[in-house]
């Protein structure tokens, strides 16, 4: 126990200590600048904090003088704080429990602990210097700490939202995005579960999300964002959640190396029955996840909740349909697998593609990830346990490239009438390559300084054994 809490300690200090490195630049204006806000003209929406660049109507640039009076409804803090609570419901216990369903009876606790504890953990840090780093406008690639423990932050203080005379809490953004922040780290977990120690979760968690999550969330959705200034659409996070984790994941995959006995002994999933649950409460869940990334309750927020129960039904009905004709069976399994990849590939487009464009991204994602799971998962050759890179990497990628199709008006999509499929599926493959290799880097320094100081994976006595006891003297089942 005394060996953990100095471990934990570490870790709290090593990330406390991160942000320090890089320079303080000046203090960011309270807006992007006209540059930034220009850049994603093309579609009616944005990822969130991107309405603080949306620029005036020609009649307000004509009479400067006037200016737009703010408010702030009742109906939209209401909203939002249900839209916060249900992205935690998603983590826990929806996450929680579908990974936990996923893995062998004996590590079962062992992977409630770790999302548990990681999305804590990472909340932590997202008060302290993540908020500050990720949404204020220092450079391109990163923020300033002008805003590190939430200094300057008040009850008074105010966010914008997509419409120039509405705003909500300053406090109620931060503790949205907190939980985005959470889950992103705690869903890389899956992919080299049973078998890592827990200790190394943790300091890894701590430098990922430093050095990956806080940069990429950044230069999408933040003040004067590198991808941001180039048109980049990601709405509810595409690129930042879900490519950003499933590369880290794959990458995890590869560095902790395979489960002993992986492709000689069963290694099936011991609930399948905890895992439909689990994939049920993320559905729910991802309502606030995208949804909720409109911060107001309008029509917005409507299209975004229709989109994202229509591309969840479709990967569903795309993925079982597919495992009847390639495997002969459809399997419970790969109808929460399903839901999940529907959901994930519609996370970039919800707010700015129509019902049909996310019914033909849902159906393509069910066949598309049920073909990164299987075929593309043995071409790689690495043990990702709990898919972690099948669905949310190659969901992530095809939601946000065909974000770039279906946002058109032509399609159905938000965009302008001078909205270019073409110049728009060019910057999302730039965004989506950008994150792949950012990504990709970040995780490889980060698993390597872990297994350099305290080693990322347990003995095989231990593993034999099972996490839950050799990890936390728990388990979860008692006979």
């Amino acid at each position: 126990m005394k060996r953990f809490l100095g471990i934990l300690c570490a870790t709290l200090a090593i990330g406390l200590a991160a942000p320090v490195m890089a320079e303080d630049p000046p203090a960011a204006p309270a807006v992007v600048t006209e540059e930034a806000a220009a850049a994603p003209a093309d579609a009616t929406m944005e990822a969130p904090m991107a309405a603080e660049a949306a620029p005036a109507d020609a009649a307000a640039e004509a009479a400067p003088a006037e200016e737009v009076k703010a408010e702030v409804h009742k109906g939209d803090i209401a909203w939002m704080l249900v839209a916060t609570i249900i992205v935690l419901f998603m983590a826990l216990p929806g996450l929680a429990l579908f990974y936990g369903g996923m893995v062998r009876a004996k590590n079962m606790l062992s992977v409630l602990m770790q999302v548990m504890v990681v999305f804590s953990l990472i909340g932590i840090l997202w008060i302290v210097y993540g908020y500050s780093l990720a949404f204020t406008e220092a450079t391109p690639f990163i923020g300033s700490l002008d805003k590190m423990f939430l200094s300057g932050v008040t009850v008074d203080s105010l966010s914008d939202t997509f419409s120039a005379d509405v705003k909500i809490p300053e406090y109620l953004f931060v503790v949205f995005q907190l939980t985005f922040a959470g889950i992103t780290a705690a869903l890389i977990v899956g992919s080299f579960a049973e078998r890592v120690k827990f200790s190394a979760v943790l300091l890894f968690s701590v430098l990922w999300f430093t050095f990956s999550y806080i940069p990429i969330a950044h230069m999408v959705w933040g003040a004067g964002g590198y991808l941001l200034g180039h048109g980049a659409l990601d709405f509810a996070g595409g690129t930042v959640v879900h490519i950003n984790a499933g590369v880290a994941g794959l990458v995890g995959a590869y560095m902790v190396g395979k489960r002993i006995g992986y492709g000689k002994e069963s290694m099936a999933p011991h609930s399948l029955v905890l895992t439909m649950v689990g994939a049920s409460m993320l559905w729910v869940g991802w309502f606030g996840f995208n949804a909720g990334s409109n911060l107001e309750a309008n029509a917005g927020t409507v299209l975004a909740a229709l989109n994202t129960m229509v591309a969840a039904a479709a990967g569903i009905v795309a993925w079982v349909a597919a495992e009847a004709v390639f495997k002969g069976k459809p399997s419970m399994l790969g109808a929460a697998s399903g839901s999940i990849a529907g959901l994930v590939a519609i996370t970039p487009a919800c707010g700015t593609v129509g019902p049909i464009g996310a019914l033909v991204i849902g159906l393509l994602a069910g066949v598309i990830c049920l073909w990164g799971v299987n075929g593309l998962k043995h071409m790689l050759g690495a043990d990702d346990s709990l898919d972690v890179f099948g669905v949310h990497g190659v969901g992530g990628i095809v939601g946000a490239v065909l974000t770039g199709v279906f946002t058109a008006p032509s399609l159905g999509g938000t965009g302008a009438d001078d909205f270019s499929i073409g110049s728009q599926v060019t910057v999302q493959v730039m965004s989506v390559v950008i994150t792949i290799i950012w990504s990709a880097v970040v995780s490889f320094i980060a698993f390597k300084l872990v297994d350099i100081f305290i080693g990322l994976r347990v003995p095989e006595d231990e593993e034999r054994e099972g996490l839950d006891v050799t990890a936390h003297g728990e388990t979860a089942y008692r006979m």
